[in-house]
């Protein structure tokens, strides 16, 4: 009898030191699963941060950029906007006032200068088409 008393507390034993390690192990998986989940936590946290930070910048600029338009929009109202634009695309102008326009010289000269320019040498390559 003390025989199987002896067995019975040997089989007991080994089954506590079996799921003591079980348990354990599992505290252990459960611990690393917990750091693991809170250091992605904490990427996912930091990228979302710094584009939290880059959409606010981003807003600053397009709010400027709406008072800027904003204050364009009471300009064109004024008379002296609509009295430039008159002026400068239509050519408009005020009575007794003259108006001046500048043009550009025609093609054909600049190409004839351009040709006095260059050396024999250079036209005679760009014949050729070496230059």
């Amino acid at each position: 009898m003390i025989q199987r008393i002896r067995k019975f507390k040997k089989g007991r034993s080994r089954q506590t030191i079996l799921f003591s390690v079980f348990l354990i192990l599992l505290f252990f998986l459960a611990i690393g699963f917990l750091i693991i989940s809170n250091w992605r936590i904490n990427q996912r946290r930091s990228g979302l941060t710094s584009q939290v930070r880059n959409l606010q910048e981003e807003i600053q600029v397009l709010e400027k950029k709406n008072q800027e338009l904003k204050a364009g929009i009471s300009q064109t109202s004024s008379q002296s906007y609509l009295e430039e634009v008159a002026r400068e695309s239509l050519g408009l102008k005020k009575p007794g006032e003259e108006v001046v326009v500048v043009l550009p010289p025609p093609e054909e000269e600049k190409e004839v200068k351009e040709e006095e320019e260059k050396g024999i040498l250079e036209r005679f390559l760009e014949k050729l088409k070496f230059w």
